[in-house]
């Protein structure tokens, strides 16, 4: 009979003990992150950027998507823009805009071996003729990459796109015309 009381007790202490935990608040004994405030400038704070952009080949089809997935959304201190182009390969940063265009032409005036740079293993042909703006364009990948950046700003950003790019597009050897 002592069995059976001790058994009544037990499942009595248990129903009160899980009619006690139903009443405590969900969070009771948990810590809760406080996420009020203010959160970073979304991108849709500066007006879209219009950029001309070819038309997409097939080998832009493939390799851009895999670049332009990899591109964060702050760039060297400057926050990502939205873009209007008519194609998808295109993204912006900053004011005035730093444009990267992904599937260009290969940049009219390059020589194989010449008035290139190269930082962090990507070759870049550089046009310096526009007073405005500096076209940086990839002349070692396996789809040319441009990046516009104003003349006001350093080239910074395209320093640190270098390692995505690399990572992003295949290498190929760099020869007239692409």
């Amino acid at each position: 009979m002592t069995l059976a009381v001790l058994v009544a007790v037990v499942a009595v202490l248990l129903v009160l003990v899980n009619v006690q935990r139903d009443d405590e608040p969900a969070d009771a004994g948990t810590a809760v992150a406080d996420v009020s405030g203010t959160t970073s400038a979304p991108r849709g704070d500066l007006p879209p950027v219009q950029v001309d952009t070819p038309d997409a080949t097939s080998a832009a089809e493939l390799a851009c998507p895999v670049l332009m997935g990899q591109l964060p959304l702050e760039l060297a201190g400057e926050t990502s823009r939205l873009v209007d182009s008519d194609t998808p390969y295109a993204y912006a940063w900053g004011d005035p805009a730093i444009v990267l265009v992904c599937g260009v032409a290969p940049p009219a005036g390059y020589v194989v071996g010449t008035s290139t740079i190269v930082i962090s293993g990507v070759e870049w042909f550089v046009d310096d003729t526009d007073p405005d703006v500096v076209v940086w364009t990839t002349v070692d990948r396996n789809v040319p990459v441009q990046v516009s950046v104003p003349t006001s700003t350093d080239s910074a950003t395209v320093t640190a796109l270098c390692p995505i790019i690399a990572t992003a597009l295949p290498y190929v050897t760099p020869a007239p015309g692409g």
